[in-house]
């Protein structure tokens, strides 16, 4: 991403910390207005406290233990008030959208060290690589999951299984929901969604991302053609686009990777081997950090075998939990 990008970014960042602080500030002025015992209570304190660092300042804390005794009685005299009507306190704290960095874009992580925050990492995803990958999250969540669109009707001469499909999407939802609470689970496996298009792994795919973005992980949604492309132009800088520079290392290391539409893509010996790299780096942890995979595809894992090198399928049927999706076209039926 280009610097001027970045920092445009961080302009709203900057906007959003300043709206949430004042907004703060309003909620304040407002419990003062109604009670403005508090605000004399507080405007008390205040003084007292400048006055007992005053006098450490000035070495002359004898009075000190009365000043703090005054503090404490000012102190329980407000929380008598706020408990008489019960007052929550926490209104009076700013509302960031991101708890972890306070809208800040930057964290201190375990060696004292700046850092990009996940959320700031996140947002450069979604405007550099993501676009319209992961924009109807609000529509494709699981609280808006209509079981009722699948079919209970049992057919195993169709579909060669003994259950319905409704039963099936069943079982997959509730096996993505425990992928998203055992996510940091080093032995957590990854998910391989199989089926014809208009089945649901898409939703499905994107019902994930969103609760996987809740736990404050970042998620690179890409399709396989645009994924291996930009990859092999990122390994040549065949554009010298600064934006391409790190694309390489955020596949690798984005907490959630989710790969569609596997097997639509125009295979060389080039795009297989930068596939494997990928999905093998991020099984094993290379990057020093664990990360999970979603692979979309059409195809089911004895085609995967067949139309790729037998090490590429062999981490997948290994490494990966497999997901047939089945039933009819669900965007036909939505239409009727």
């Amino acid at each position: 991403m280009a610097s001027s990008e970045l920092e445009n970014i961080l302009i709203q960042y900057e906007q959003k910390r300043r709206n949430a602080e004042l907004e703060a500030d309003m909620r304040k002025e407002k419990l003062y207005k109604n009670f403005p015992e508090i605000e004399k209570i507080d405007s008390n304190i205040n003084k007292l406290t400048i006055n007992k660092t005053k006098n450490i300042l000035t070495s002359n804390i004898s009075l000190n233990d009365q000043i703090e005794k005054r503090i404490n009685d000012l102190r329980a005299e407000k929380n008598r008030i706020i408990n008489e009507n019960n007052i929550n306190l926490e209104i009076l704290n700013p509302i960031y959208e991101c708890k972890i960095c306070r809208d800040v874009g930057y964290i201190l992580n375990k060696n004292k060290k700046s850092e990009m925050c996940n959320c700031l990492k996140q947002r450069i995803f979604d405007i550099s690589y993501n676009k319209s990958n992961l924009s109807n999250l609000k529509k494709y969540n699981f609280e808006n999951f209509n079981f009722d669109i699948f079919s209970n009707e049992v057919n195993t001469q169709k579909y060669k299984v003994n259950i319905s499909p409704r039963n099936n999407i069943e079982n997959i939802k509730n096996k993505s929901l425990e992928f998203v609470k055992n996510f940091d689970n080093p032995e957590t496996k990854n998910l391989l969604f199989c089926g014809n298009t208009g089945l649901g792994k898409t939703y499905m795919s994107n019902a994930i991302a969103s609760e996987v973005l809740k736990k404050g992980k970042t998620v690179l949604y890409q399709t396989a053609p645009v994924l291996l492309e930009t990859v092999i132009d990122n390994k040549f800088n065949k554009y010298k686009n600064a934006k391409l520079n790190n694309f390489y290392n955020d596949v690798l290391e984005t907490d959630l990777l989710i790969i569609d539409d596997l097997g639509t893509e125009c295979l060389n010996s080039m795009k297989l081997s930068e596939l494997f790299t990928i999905l093998n780096t991020r099984i094993l942890n290379l990057n020093n950090k664990i990360t999970k995979t979603i692979i979309s595809t059409n195809l089911n894992i004895k085609q995967i075998f067949k139309n790729y090198e037998e090490r590429i399928g062999s981490r997948i049927a290994g490494f990966y939990d497999i997901y047939y999706f089945f039933g009819e076209d669900l965007r036909l039926k939505i239409r009727k």
